[in-house]
Order: structure tokens, then C-alpha cells, then sequence
């Protein structure tokens, strides 16, 4: 059986978080108000506290999405990828990437949303991304997520329903991530890594012996 790598992306993949980059993206094109960046916030340190509400926070993710024409979003985020994430790739990651397909099977595991990093996967030429999934309809955002978001237990569902359809194992999987939020997942796979941790990971990784690493 390969071996099967995942990797999380915010902050793990990429030296920066792409839906926080995304929303200041849309701030700096008037897509939105400035307000928009001050909710966000808000959001982002709720994550980073632990007390996050998924389903808020993907709602107000969802608000430009809908108020905007697939066509125009799709434009829109060919220079976000361009302005915004190409600066945050790591040369680390990308040798780390290619030298675990090498071994096996690569995926990345996220919770932010397949529109935002989708194209991000494809940069580092990983073709199955498990993601939050938005609802389009008609060429046009529903406001719906598409099954279960993409977060904490929610990832480990999602991860495991990709497996399973594969044929792989997460007993013989490698996970890497940044956040104490992918705890449930670390906890689940035979080689869990520690990259650039939160401070509540790093925590938890000493207590554990789990390796800890940096892309930066």
C-alpha cells in the first residue's frame, strides 16, 4: 500500500493564511467595505482561541461570493493567486511536496474553501484537495456549503470518506499542520508533524514526542 501524505495549507503550506489574504484582497479591490476586514478579524482570532463558529464564519465568507458574478470572482482570484499567494509560497514546502509524491499519494486537507484553493493545490501540482465545498448553481453561489465544512472533526470525516473511496489508510498516513485545530486529524494518523505551530500545538506535540518542523 503507498504511503499517504496530507498536508493542511494555511500556514503549514503557505507562510500566510489564504482566506484572511483573500478577504484583504477583496478590501484592497473595493469589492468590499473595509468592515469586511474588521469582521474577519474577528473570525481569525476566534479560530486562533479555539472557539471558532464554523458556520458563522462560512456564511460571512460566503456574503461576496453571492453578491458577485462566477465570471468576475473567477478573474478576481487569478490575480489574487498572483499578487497574494505566489509571495507565500515556501521553497521548503514545495521540495517537501515533491519529494512525498515521490513516496506515495499527496492531498491537502483544508478548511478553507475549494474557490479560494483550488488553484493554490494546483500550484503545488496536487491534483485531490479536500475542502470546504461551496454550493454553485447556474454559474452562481447558493450561499450552501456542500456536505460538512471542512474543519476540526468535520476534516477527519472528509479525509476519511476520500480514503476509503482509495483505498488507502490513515494508520499508515503522514499529516502535516501548523494548527491545534487539526488535533482530531494529527491524532488519527501513524506519523503526525508539527509545522511552524500555533502555540496550543507545540504544546500538545512536546507532550506526544511529535516531530516538529519548519518550511520558513
Amino acid at each position: 500500500m503507498s504511503k499517504l501524505t496530507i498536508f493542511d495549507l494555511d500556514n503549514t503550506l503557505l507562510a500566510g493564511d489564504s482566506d484572511r489574504a483573500w478577504g484583504q484582497y477583496l478590501v484592497e479591490r473595493r469589492i468590499v467595505s473595509d468592515d469586511f476586514l474588521v469582521e474577519s478579524e474577528s473570525f481569525y482570532n476566534n479560530y486562533y482561541d479555539g472557539d471558532l463558529d464554523i458556520d458563522r464564519f462560512l456564511a460571512f465568507c460566503l456574503k461576496p461570493l453571492m453578491q458577485n458574478k462566477l465570471s468576475k470572482l473567477l478573474d478576481l482570484r487569478k490575480d489574487f493567486i498572483k499578487d497574494k499567494i505566489i509571495p507565500m509560497m515556501l521553497d521548503k514546502a514545495i521540495e517537501t511536496v515533491e519529494l512525498k509524491k515521490s513516496e506515495g499519494t499527496v492531498i491537502i486537507a483544508t478548511a478553507t474553501n475549494s474557490f479560494v484553493t483550488r488553484p493554490i493545490a494546483d500550484l503545488f501540482k496536487i491534483k485531490d484537495l479536500v475542502a470546504t465545498e461551496f454550493v454553485i448553481k447556474d454559474d452562481e453561489f447558493t450561499g450552501e456549503v456542500e456536505g460538512i465544512p471542512c474543519f476540526r472533526e468535520g476534516k477527519v470525516k472528509k479525509v476519511e470518506e476520500w480514503v476509503k473511496k482509495r483505498g488507502c489508510d490513515l494508520s499508515n498516513a503522514t499529516f502535516y499542520s501548523d494548527s491545534f485545530n487539526d488535533l482530531p486529524l494529527l491524532q488519527k494518523v501513524e506519523t503526525p508533524i508539527v509545522v511552524d505551530g500555533d502555540e496550543k500545538l507545540i504544546k500538545q506535540a512536546k507532550e506526544n514526542d511529535w516531530k516538529c518542523i519548519s518550511f520558513r
